[in-house]
């Protein structure tokens, strides 16, 4: 029996404007189409965009709820900030839940999304309402890093001065460098970032006195089939940590200053140690798969 066709749509996340945040294509799944691990991973290599994810409904729970997985061009992943809100931002803009909360279950666990009211917009004339979506993740704790050679991460980084370097729980790298600009000027060497011992390297700076912003950040991840991821949510569960402690404050303001980049408000619970991660999201396409 030929398979049936599955939607999709491709989601500019992290952003309020289309081609900029990191993009994900969020597929739906019914809750009869079994798919194995090889399939989902060659539709991801075939959209070969930085996340794709698979979505199906759960019955039966009081709020809607769905199974969610995540698979970068290579490889299926344990969290993913970016392709999450995408999902959420799917089901609320299409009505497709008559609930301002969706929950997903993942490989992380039960991970929250809110739609949150921010404004209306008018196009044309017409009046459109515009929401955040408010994701709650785990915060992921960052130590000191023993096992890295900092001359080693500092000819990946194309000789960039290091000013502090963490390892965060999920095997990321936290490096610091001296300044914002610093960070968007970094030009990485991906044959050296490969070599590293950990599973990207994630380079961040405090922003200037006076700007709107609290950090900046960059991540790089060879290793998981993204150069250089353009909005990471995930890795922002990191940061948070890192910067909590450096600022000593829970609320932040931050830009991933990719060349995409983006924009997320984030607010840490240090009793539940959840990490609160806001953003708005655009729809840039929709289409079917037919295999």
């Amino acid at each position: 029996m030929a398979k049936r066709p599955i939607k999709y749509s491709v989601v500019d996340a992290f952003t309020e404007s289309a081609f900029k945040g990191n993009p994900a294509a969020v597929c739906f799944l019914d809750d009869e189409d079994e798919r194995d691990k090889a399939w989902l991973q060659s539709v991801a290599a075939e959209f070969n965009i930085s996340e794709t994810c698979f979505l199906s409904p759960i019955a039966g729970s009081g709020v809607p709820r769905f199974r969610l997985r995540w698979f970068t061009p290579v490889t299926e992943v344990d969290l993913c900030g970016h392709a999450t809100l995408a999902s959420a931002h799917t089901l609320f803009s299409n009505g497709l839940v008559d609930s301002d909360i969706v929950e997903f279950a993942t490989i992380s666990g039960i991970l929250t999304a809110k739609r949150v009211p921010d404004a209306l917009e008018f196009n044309g004339g017409e009046a459109k309402e515009s929401f955040f979506i408010e994701l709650d993740f785990p915060l992921i704790q960052t130590c000191e890093d023993n096992s890295s050679d900092v001359s080693m991460l500092s000819k990946a980084l194309n000789g960039a001065t290091i000013v502090d370097v963490k390892r965060s729980a999920s095997d990321r790298l936290i490096v610091e460098l001296p300044s914002w600009e610093s960070v968007m000027e970094l030009q990485p060497r991906m044959d050296e970032i490969v070599k590293c011992p950990a599973l990207g390297i994630i380079v961040t700076a405090a922003a200037p006195t006076g700007s709107a912003y609290d950090f900046c950040s960059r991540f790089f991840a060879p290793q998981l089939g993204i150069d250089e991821d353009p909005v990471c949510g995930s890795a922002h569960c990191a940061l948070t940590h890192y910067w909590s402690l450096k600022l000593n404050k829970c609320d932040f303001l931050a830009e991933q200053v990719s060349h995409r980049s983006g924009t997320l408000r984030i607010h840490l619970d240090k009793e539940t140690k959840r990490v609160f991660l806001r953003g708005k999201a655009v729809a840039v396409m929709e289409g079917l798969i037919l295999v």
